[in-house]
């Protein structure tokens, strides 16, 4: 089974793909100095595997990686940075309470 992680800015995601199928997304909308995730989808047959986590991580490195500043709308990103609070930096600070962090 191989996986491939890439942003696709035409679609405003970043796909998971196994085996060169999609396996899940997650949307954002992204501005000059931030990237607002909003919804994190997995296939029913891919989930259980990980991949949610694994996609989350690489679109948290990659806002980093561009000095983005994070909003986790999407309720699975959010709870991705609360079990891993090494992301929870990229969230500005006076928007974290917002988001529970």
């Amino acid at each position: 089974m191989s996986e491939a992680i890439t942003d696709s800015p035409q679609r405003r995601r970043y796909e998971i793909r196994v085996d060169g199928e999609v396996a899940g997304f997650v949307k954002y909308r992204r501005g000059p100095d931030q990237i607002e995730f909003v919804h994190t989808e997995i296939g029913d047959r891919f989930e259980g595997q990980g991949l949610g986590s694994k996609l989350v991580a690489f679109a948290l490195g990659d806002a980093r990686e561009h000095g983005l500043g994070v909003l986790p709308s999407c309720p699975f990103v959010k709870g991705y940075i609360q079990r891993h609070r090494e992301y929870e930096d990229l969230v500005p600070e006076d928007r974290r309470p917002t988001f529970g962090l």
